[in-house]
């Protein structure tokens, strides 16, 4: 089934190594990183956001970005991603073998202050800078435009405050930008109206959506997304991670589910050249790590072929 204005594919970009494991307080092994790496390959997955370059103070569990760098299987067509949230950050990863560093600059202020301990001037400063690195070391540029729609104690975003660090990203000499629902309370129509706007002023754009599903518009959002003109769609494995330091019950600030986003597209018949059933071993591996069951609705509810297979039970 096809419905009009999506496209016949769509890119999906695993963050679940670097955004989903950052929420876990026990850190999982290095080794167990790279044998899910291998799984996410095996599985399809051909962007994968796998390191954080945090200050190890700050995020013990993605202490090792160096390490995991090292190990990872260059295979053609396979892109790394390692994120920043500084030029200190910026400059340690710079001799990582990394394919892409994506940057965070929050659109808003004060959540900018609390997660970065910048204000948005001073990181569109650094951003600056580390556009100069990228291009020294030969590493393409992602930025990340955080409550790209909505903010905490706030409320909307306005497309002033958005567009703002799009075209400082531009002037960085980023090849991409993605607009994250960073708060998880972001509704279809603002999803639609902002990818679309951003696609439109700056054609020559690669442009994402990063999803988080708080109020479970996540599905909603990815198809907004999609008829908005995104080029790819990132989501975690099992759903695992998220802003856990956001107000609310963190039992609902995950991640979009890699695993959900892929069954979505499976049934409209959008291809994304990753194979559900290889991928839902992931899922399952990853819970066996963190302990963490998937917060998935086809990890807990199945596929149509698994109920289209289905017997009812006899009767007794």
């Amino acid at each position: 089934m096809s419905l009009p204005q999506l496209p016949s594919s769509i890119r999906l970009v695993e963050v679940g190594l670097r955004d989903g494991l950052q929420s876990v307080v026990e850190p999982v092994p290095t080794g167990d990183k790279v044998e899910l790496v291998h799984m996410l390959i095996d599985a399809g997955v051909r962007e994968i956001e796998a390191v954080s370059f945090a200050h190890p103070r700050v995020l013990p569990q993605l202490a090792d970005a160096s390490e995991v760098m090292a190990a990872v299987p260059r295979l053609p067509g396979v892109v790394y991603r390692g994120l920043a949230p500084n030029l200190r950050g910026a400059q340690r990863a710079a001799d990582c073998g990394l394919d892409e560093l994506v940057v965070v600059v929050s659109a808003d202020t004060e959540v900018s202050i609390r997660n970065q301990g910048m204000n948005v001037d001073e990181v569109l400063a650094d951003l600056a800078k580390i556009g100069e690195l990228t291009q020294s070391v030969g590493t393409r540029l992602v930025v990340a435009v955080a409550c790209a729609f909505f903010a905490p104690a706030r409320g909307p975003v306005s497309k002033e405050e958005r567009l703002r660090v799009v075209e400082a990203a531009i002037e960085a000499g980023a090849s991409g930008v993605y607009l994250a629902a960073t708060s998880g309370e972001e509704h279809p129509g603002e999803i639609y109206d902002g990818v679309a706007q951003v696609c439109q002023d700056y054609p020559e754009l690669d442009v994402g959506v990063h999803l988080h599903n708080r109020n479970g518009f996540a599905p909603a959002n990815a198809l907004a997304s999609m008829m908005a003109g995104a080029s790819w769609l990132e989501g975690s494995f099992g759903g695992l991670g998220g802003d856990m330091w956001f107000p609310g019950d963190p039992a609902v600030l995950g991640n979009a589910a890699l695993e959900d986003l892929i069954h979505l597209c499976d049934g409209l018949g959008i291809a994304t050249g990753i194979d559900l059933e290889k991928y839902m071993k992931v899922s399952d591996r990853i819970a066996e790590l963190t302990g963490r069951p998937s917060a998935s609705f086809v990890s807990r509810g199945g596929t149509r072929n698994d109920l289209a297979a289905a017997r009812w039970p006899e009767n007794n």
